[in-house]
């Protein structure tokens, strides 16, 4: 059966529900997907903040560390959910926010996948550049139609892409680490230095925030796994593959950023490069033509998110069947949207990439919080999977709990934020600029959206569940979700 959901290799299955009878692959394959999603050279862009606002190396690797430790928590706790439910993580958000409502978070997810490509695409067209030239404009196109492929093909691809990239980046990347034990760096440089809460309240809150970030897109790479592997593993091996990975990148960025000082270039390729050339002369270009590898899958990875997200809100009008012709176009529009955007950005889109970051925190911290509050605490991962695709069905059309614990976390953390020139609330001013949204969104809307379920029937939901099951497999089985 599960040959039938594949056309020349082509993914079928979107949005709708994984049959038990065409899961596949190992818990393992995890870690090394994490691992490389995080390990690549958009990642060291994350680590800079303190260093940049005047922070020590030292503090700043303690808050690239602890940032990574919590963020990553929530992420792989999303993870958990795919071989539970058989779902992708964003349709997940029915529940909570009902099948008109939970637009409000796939736009912003949307918005997210959007983001990340235009900068991952300008990134990899500037590594490819230096060691082969051509125009960047060449590459950003190169890139872009790679990475479209991968993503249309789908997840067996983007799996077996990220093993294989995983070796290839622990040894040339692992080599770039030992050059930087070689390189002079200015005096007092990793001396312990003054704590500064405002560079390390805001380094910990963007490294937190991207690695909240994954949380959108961890069951789109998990759901097709056996049912029965626990929750307990699929954790584990999300958490320490994407912490590894992150801390590893951020902390580079943070060292090469205090080596190179006022002269860094603001993305890293340039020390990357500079670096690498203490192994052997040449050598940063071989690492540079590695980092360019890793863009690409990261690329991939947000188109074949992106398309599931453009997918679950096209379904919120109009019934989606499973079709190849509706992902190709799906991942066509993401891949045609990051294109323009890449093209059409300007430097200022760089400078301002950890404002970007915070953002996506600042969005996506209430949401993380009602999502696992609610299949953790509230449903505890019973849910009626046929139900989520009714558009009259008992999760209703908007889900105002979710709906107000989130607009209520966000808003409480409004006066907590502080993004740079952009935005400093008065609270966030009081305290110099620090930056605690993170403490304050997660408890409030997580405990609101717990008090809002109180009222749920949820004996009743389970019963529903249980008596869908068989007919949900067949259903699936034959691409037709009722």
């Amino acid at each position: 059966m599960a040959d039938e959901t594949r056309i020349a290799g082509i993914e079928v299955r979107s949005i709708d529900y994984v049959p038990l009878n065409e899961r596949h692959g190992k818990l393992w394959h995890l870690g090394p997907l994490w691992f490389m999603s995080n390990a690549q050279i958009a990642t060291l862009a994350v680590g800079l903040i303190s260093i940049s606002e005047g922070g020590s190396v030292f503090w700043s690797v303690i808050a690239i560390v602890l940032g990574v430790l919590v963020g990553t928590l929530f992420m792989a706790f999303h993870s958990a959910q795919g071989p539970q439910l058989g779902l992708p993580q964003m349709i997940q958000s029915r529940p909570q926010f009902g099948y008109v409502g939970a637009l409000l978070v796939w736009l912003f997810a949307y918005l997210q996948y959007a983001g990340f490509n235009v900068f991952n695409t300008i990134l990899a067209a500037d590594a490819i550049e230096r060691p082969v030239h051509g125009s960047a404009t060449l590459w950003i196109v190169v890139v872009t139609a790679v990475a479209f492929v991968i993503a249309l093909i789908g997840y067996d691809i983007i799996h077996r892409a990220e093993r294989i990239l995983t070796y290839i980046m622990l040894v040339v990347f692992g080599i770039l680490t030992i050059a930087l034990f070689l390189i002079p760096y200015p005096a007092g440089t990793f001396a312990v230095g003054t704590f500064h809460a405002t560079p390390f309240l805001g380094q910990f809150g963007v490294v937190a925030g991207y690695q909240i970030s994954w949380a959108i897109y961890v069951s789109d790479y998990s759901r097709y796994l056996p049912r029965d592997v626990t929750v307990r593993k699929t954790f584990l091996w999300t958490y320490w593959g994407s912490a590894f990975g992150g801390a590893w990148m951020m902390i580079m960025g943070c060292v090469l950023a205090a080596w190179a000082g006022k002269n860094f270039s603001g993305t890293g390729i340039a020390e990357i490069q500079s670096a690498g050339d203490h192994i052997f002369h040449g050598y940063g270009n071989v690492v540079l033509l590695a980092a360019t590898l890793g863009l690409v899958s990261v690329t991939a990875l947000n188109m074949y998110g992106g398309s599931l997200t453009l997918i679950s809100a096209i379904d919120s009008f109009i019934k989606i069947v499973p079709r190849t012709s509706m992902r190709v176009i799906t991942v066509g529009v993401t891949a045609a949207l990051s294109l323009v955007g890449a093209l059409l950005a300007t430097s200022d889109f760089l400078a301002n990439f950890n404002d970007f970051l915070l953002l996506i925190l600042y969005l996506f911290i209430p949401w993380t919080a009602v999502n696992l509050v609610d299949y953790y605490f509230v449903r505890r991962g019973h849910y009626a999977v046929a139900e989520i695709f009714h558009p009259h069905g008992m999760y209703g059309r908007w889900g105002w709990r979710g709906i107000t614990a989130y607009l209520i976390g966000f808003v409480a953390m409004v006066p907590f934020f502080s993004v740079g020139t952009l935005f400093t609330g008065f609270v966030a001013k009081a305290m110099g600029g620090a930056d605690i949204s993170f403490f304050i969104g997660l408890p409030v809307a997580g405990v609101l959206y717990l008090l809002f379920a109180r009222s749920l029937d949820i004996e009743a939901e389970s019963k529903v569940a249980l008596a869908e099951r068989k007919e949900l497999e067949a259903a699936a089985a034959q691409h037709m979700l009722p």
